[in-house]
């Protein structure tokens, strides 16, 4: 602590001659007293007299003020981001977070994909402030189970993430839009119930905006271009939230190879799935166009009906007769042309599979050879190699080609090393007879 240090400084000297009588001048006078009230302010005195007003001690001040500040910042967020949360939503544990609907968590189910990161923010924030562990002990409750926190965190990292929210947003069944039915189009509620459903297809489309389906105003060149869109939209529609996991033990190669296979797979069988259902859908929509009918008629209008029909029925069916000709022509042609080259492929393969199968069994067999048919001494007996070479046979009468190949290339590695080559066959064996196509003891030599 620092210690107080004393000046000595000496006023200076009046003017010689100086008198306060003749030399002083006023400048002003003082004005007269008044009477005030004083109230003191500040936010420790309000906090001291909120304390004495209701009695209160310093904790439960602090913890009643938590709680009024959590609401006060809860009923300032903008009204569109509250949503009343289901206790099914509430419970749901963490661990299942794949098939949790992330956008009701945040409290966001009635915008979902139109979601902005700006509300996807505002969202998380209010959910955090309700749910924090630490917030909920302030406010006295003990609960230790914030598995619904963790989900709140999940949500949030997800829809954050521009990647991941669109591999969300490719399954989220609950913001597809449900087709209507010819009898639900009645009454003229047709483009009421159709257009909603191509605004939600639409947010898969890569080409932005999207056509709109429009009215009964609309021009005959704004429906074709709408139907022509849809029939061919370009859709970045994904599929690998649903992917099975892929392990992450890197000794089990195949097994994670096989997993990742599988799921390109799905995801293809998917996205085809996926485009036909989107076509029978404009079909269904088209179908029930009346715009489609009025300008038929309309191109009918004023002509000769019933020579105009007889002759455009002519002529459409001598071109598809003769459209049917070409293409079936240029279909066989092209048949034949794929036929050929499935064949030369097929065959090709078939050719080099039967190589590499050879070439495979001459390293197996030529393995044994190399360590003198596991011999421990000596030249092998006419009887030991006659056993080796028949255990050998067997072992690669169980074994698909690729298989093989795993075996010989693992044998190459081995060299000569008779106790390495032992031991690679003695794995394959052992797998063998897990796999249950080979039998306990059947070979004796591995």
């Amino acid at each position: 602590m620092a210690t107080a240090q004393v000046v000595n400084v000496t006023l200076p000297a009046l003017p010689e001659g100086w008198s306060a009588d003749k030399d002083f001048k006023a400048v002003g006078s003082l004005s007269g007293a008044t009477q005030r009230n004083l109230e003191a302010v500040g936010p420790h005195f309000l906090a001291h007299a909120r304390r004495r007003r209701h009695n209160r001690t310093f904790s439960e001040d602090d913890r009643i003020q938590a709680q009024h500040n959590v609401k006060k910042t809860e009923d300032e967020d903008d009204g569109e981001i509250s949503e009343p949360e289901d206790p099914m939503t509430l419970a749901r544990e963490a661990k299942d977070w794949k098939h949790q609907d992330h956008y009701a968590v945040l409290g966001l189910t009635r915008y979902r994909w139109r979601a902005t990161p700006e509300q996807i923010k505002r969202a998380h924030r209010k959910k955090v402030l309700r749910h924090h562990p630490d917030k909920k002990a302030a406010l006295g409750d003990r609960d230790e189970n914030d598995s619904f926190f963790k989900c709140i965190q999940i949500a949030n990292e997800l829809l954050s993430d521009p990647v991941r929210r669109r591999q969300f947003d490719s399954v989220d069944e609950a913001a597809e839009v449900e087709p209507p039915t010819k009898k639900e189009c009645a009454n003229g509620k047709f483009f009421k119930l159709w257009g909603p459903v191509f605004e939600a297809e639409g947010r898969f489309s890569k080409t932005q905006p999207v056509p709109q389906l429009g009215d009964d105003n609309s021009t005959q060149e704004e429906v074709e271009t709408f139907y022509n869109f849809w029939y061919h939209m370009d859709s970045w529609r994904t599929f690998e939230y649903l992917d099975e996991d892929v392990p992450d033990d890197n000794e089990n190669r195949d097994q994670k190879r096989h997993v990742e296979k599988k799921n390109a797979n799905a995801r293809r069988k998917r996205k085809t799935e996926d485009t036909a259902r989107l076509r029978h859908l404009v079909d269904d929509c088209l179908a029930l166009d009346e715009r489609i009918k009025k300008f038929r008629q309309q191109a009918r209008a004023g002509k000769d009906k019933k020579r105009l029909e007889k002759e455009a029925e002519a002529k459409r069916l001598a071109e598809e007769k003769e459209k049917a000709r070409l293409e079936e022509e240029q279909r066989k042609k092209e048949a034949e042309e794929a036929a050929k080259a499935d064949r030369e492929k097929s065959k090709k393969a078939k050719e080099a599979a039967k190589n590499a199968t050879k070439k495979n069994k001459r390293v197996v067999k030529g393995s044994v050879k190399d360590v003198n048919y596991f011999a421990e001494s000596g030249d092998a007996s006419a009887a030991q190699v006659d056993s080796v070479l028949t255990d050998l046979d067997i072992l690669m009468g169980k074994l698909e080609a690729e298989e093989l190949a795993s075996l010989a290339e693992r044998l190459t590695a081995a060299g000569k090393d008779g106790a390495a080559v032992k031991g690679v066959y003695a794995e394959e064996a052992k797998r063998l007879v897990g796999a249950g196509k080979l039998k306990e003891g059947e070979v004796k030599n591995f």
